[in-house]
């Protein structure tokens, strides 16, 4: 679909290109969101993707409370 998006914006259909792109992002993004949802629970019975997957929550966390206390000091 994106390759037909480009099509349509090559034949002077900005708009409809730039929409028809933005719209499959959207599409693909959510779609692996939801197949990664659907795995995501037989994934972490691997060893080194449950250490990864730990890591990558820590370091969510940790920037996630480093915005809080940054917004906070602000105020």
């Amino acid at each position: 679909m994106k390759l037909v998006a480009v099509a349509v914006a090559g034949e002077s259909h900005w708009i409809a290109g730039t929409v028809m792109i933005a719209a499959c992002y959207l599409l693909s993004l959510v779609l692996v969101e939801r197949l990664f949802v659907i795995v995501k629970p037989k994934l972490l019975t691997i060893p080194w993707f449950a250490t990864l997957w730990a890591t990558v929550l820590a370091v969510r966390a940790w920037i996630a409370s480093s915005f809080r206390r940054l917004r906070e000091g602000t105020s």
